[in-house]
């Protein structure tokens, strides 16, 4: 069966919430992404005529390195929530790039005829969408034959760190549950071969990258950045309704700070990593 003669999406409600939302200690991490620490599994096969759509682009950082390796291409990037898109528009606009364009998008249904773009790439998309092989799908219809379709999340039950502090167990347990009762999948990289198969991909390379945090600096921004998402983001009333007390979060937040202060401290996110032909 090709692409366009996959069942094509139904109007539908959303299934899945944005588990982090867009408060200011998520875009710290967001804005750090770049296509080299972000899509290394992807940049050799860039061509500088390529054209790309980045599904779930946030605040355009990956977005933007992307548009310069694709000089005589165009990239969209596509995001459901439109206030982060003005930031986003800002960081092109920052780096003079005339081959970017942003606008909102669902990936569940892609505003786009079949065979669009040469490369669709979604970088920590599909954990939190309600149905991640049909979005799949959807990112396979609108890639040409041939083309690339190149997805990477977190594996959040894969994470580990040291020293063991007993409250990011806690963290860790907590976010999972918040993480699929909003419908999502938090544990998604270990799934994205399957999930690519199921979508109908036959072509498949899956692979794995990390993030390791470890220096002074790193530890401090990492563990900085998600004890304030602990007690302040949209994660966090998510998180109180039915999870745990604002006493709860207060002290995760707070083991975050203590693993943030170890001189020896160290923190690997995996990722899983696809690269799927089209």
């Amino acid at each position: 069966m090709t692409p366009s003669e996959q069942p094509r999406a139904e109007t539908r409600a959303e299934t899945a919430v944005y588990t982090h939302g867009h408060h200011e200690s998520v875009l710290r991490s967001h804005t750090w992404r770049t296509a080299a620490n972000s899509a290394a599994h992807l940049l050799d096969a860039l061509e500088p005529h390529h054209h790309i759509l980045d599904v779930g682009c946030g605040p355009g950082t990956i977005t933007a390195d992307l548009a310069v390796l694709v000089p005589q291409g165009h990239v969209t990037g596509i995001d459901r929530a439109p206030g982060v898109l003005e930031q986003a528009r800002a960081t092109a606009a920052a780096r003079a790039l005339g081959n970017v364009t942003f606008g909102t998008g669902d990936v569940h249904a892609l505003a786009h005829p079949d065979a669009s773009f040469d490369v669709v790439h979604a970088h920590q998309v599909l954990q939190h969408v309600g149905d991640p092989v049909h979005a799949l799908r959807e990112m396979r219809r609108v890639c040409r034959p041939g083309g690339i379709v190149a997805v990477r999340d977190s594996d959040y039950a894969a994470m580990t760190w040291y020293p063991q502090v007993p409250g990011l167990d806690d963290w860790l347990a907590l976010y999972r549950r918040v993480a699929r009762a909003n419908g999502g999948e938090p544990d998604a990289g270990r799934r994205l071969k399957a999930w690519a198969r199921q979508a109908g991909f036959t072509d498949v390379t899956a692979g794995a990258g990390t993030w390791c945090y470890s220096t002074p600096e790193e530890r401090a921004w990492w563990s900085e950045l998600w004890a304030d998402r602990t007690v302040a983001s949209a994660y966090a009333g998510r998180a109180t309704r039915g999870h745990t007390d604002a006493a709860g979060l207060a002290a995760i937040a707070a083991a975050w700070r203590e693993w943030g202060r170890a001189e020896d401290g160290w923190f690997v996110v995996l990722h899983g990593e696809a690269l799927c032909r089209a």
